[in-house]
């Protein structure tokens, strides 16, 4: 789960001093302003829990807030239904950052599309840094996942940060005149011929680091859901799927 740094530092319940406002959202907007100016929230709107209000914040994050404010949790809110337990705070999270992905334009990934010319079942968004061991193992996968109907999107994340050595070979192969061969070049330890142009790399690496990568590869299905480190094709391919509804 991704986690505010600001709740990190406080702890998972906080109390404030009352504000005086009649709508739950200004006062749940306030309270968590007071602490945070430039803290980004989506949206504030009731939750399943009765009296309780769910707090989404752009970066896909959730928290929870009484209606006046005054009290905050953070944590997963489960819904037990005939002996299972279903989490409801990940499925919003999960939205949320599938919102963010697919708000990222096409023509700004290295995009490896579905094998035969036919459309893709679904797509994986992975955001990888070229350097990574398992990047390149899972860049191996790539055809495999292509073969099974799964389009491979990458972002950008340079787990060096901006102005590294990864970083600037990452804006080669962004700025290649052919990514995808870039790419694969870059993954098999080949040299990529240096490249300038207007790259998103940066936003990339700002993005990831947003919706909570703390390394690499970072692979994001469909409908938001992250799988931290690598997974064989064989195992990737039926959760792709399954996200997809597929």
């Amino acid at each position: 789960m991704r986690l505010p740094r600001y709740l990190v530092a406080a702890g998972c319940a906080l109390a404030i001093g009352s504000l005086q406002a009649a709508d739950p959202a200004q006062s749940i907007r306030q309270s968590l302003q007071s602490l945070q100016p430039d803290l980004a929230i989506a949206s504030i709107e009731e939750s399943p829990l009765q009296g309780i209000y769910q707090v989404q914040l752009e970066s896909g994050s959730v928290l929870y807030s009484s209606a006046d404010g005054r009290f905050v949790l953070q944590g997963y809110l489960l819904q037990i239904a005939e002996g299972k337990a279903t989490n409801l705070t990940e499925q919003v999270e999960n939205r949320g950052v599938a919102k963010l992905i697919n708000a990222q334009p096409p023509a700004e990934m290295v995009i490896f599309p579905a094998a035969g010319g036919a459309p893709a079942k679904t797509h994986i968004t992975v955001f990888t840094d070229t350097d990574c061991s398992f990047c390149q193992k899972l860049h191996a996968e790539v055809p495999e996942l292509n073969r099974r109907g799964i389009e491979v999107r990458y972002l950008a994340f340079p787990r060096q940060g901006v102005g590294s050595a990864t970083y600037q070979t990452m804006v080669n192969v962004w700025c290649a005149k052919d990514p995808q061969a870039a790419m694969t070049r870059a993954k098999t330890r080949g040299q990529v011929d240096e490249a300038q142009c207007a790259n998103p790399v940066a936003r990339q690496f700002e993005l990831g680091q947003q919706i909570g990568v703390r390394g690499t590869p970072a692979i994001v299905l469909a409908d938001g859901q992250m799988i931290p480190g690598y997974q064989p094709a064989a195992a990737l391919a039926p959760a792709a799927l399954a996200a997809a509804g597929k």
